[in-house]
């Protein structure tokens, strides 16, 4: 069996650089890693998901509930599983993912009365991963950017087209909701958070990226 690194953050903290900068970092250090990415747009099993996230069911996070909408993630992750990274892997491979149950875990838990969180992470990580299967991950790296400095982030990504946001980047209110549930769920299931900004800017690439290497060389026994 192999090693999972599962790698969070709200839109905008820079999980797909920080991927980058990992598997270049561990093949420099020898250590062979596969890179998967959440949702796998390029499946037809993203279907479900990229009408959610493009309005078709309604153009508010909330107009599907938590349990619906964590189904069309939990099924893109399954058909990623079985099609493209079991072998590999079950072969005892090191795998890291943007994105993951985790992201099930921060964005629905957030539609949620707080009362109601663990009742509904207890039914999702048994879902994922006792029932379908999928391997739980050895290490969750949170990266905890503010929803104030990843707008900003976001906003040069589109190159100001605010158009070009998906229904979760669009809704402030929504992602400070998932910044305080994440929060919440780190503690409860420790993982590592990385605070990703100081002063209302953000920290360097390199920094963060050092930060994450090092938990990850523990994580994997390297």
């Amino acid at each position: 069996m192999g090693k999972l690194i599962a790698i969070e953050g709200l839109d905008g903290s820079g999980k797909s650089t920080q991927i980058e900068l990992l598997a270049k970092r561990l093949g420099e250090n020898g250590i062979e890693a596969k890179t998967v990415s959440f949702p796998n747009y390029e499946s037809d099993s993203s279907a479900l998901v990229k009408m959610y996230l493009g309005g078709e069911f309604g153009s508010n996070a909330g107009d599907v509930n938590a349990y619906t909408a964590s189904l069309f993630f939990a099924v893109d992750r399954f058909a990623s599983f079985r099609t493209g990274w079991q072998e590999y892997f079950d072969n005892g491979g090191v795998v890291v993912s943007a994105r993951y149950t985790t992201s099930n875990a921060i964005h629905q838990t957030s539609k949620l009365p707080e009362k109601e969180w663990d009742e509904y992470l207890d039914w999702l990580f048994d879902t994922e991963f006792s029932k379908m299967p999928l391997p739980a991950p050895d290490l969750v790296i949170f990266l905890d950017m503010p929803p104030e400095v990843s707008q900003k982030m976001l906003s040069g990504r589109y190159e100001g087209d605010e158009s070009k946001k998906d229904i979760h980047e669009r809704d402030t209110k929504y992602l400070e909701n998932c910044r305080k549930a994440a929060k919440y769920i780190a503690e409860k299931y420790n993982w590592l958070t990385v605070n990703c900004a100081e002063n209302g800017e953000p920290r360097t690439r390199a920094d963060i990226s050092d930060e994450i290497f090092e938990a990850v060389k523990k994580a994997i026994g390297r």
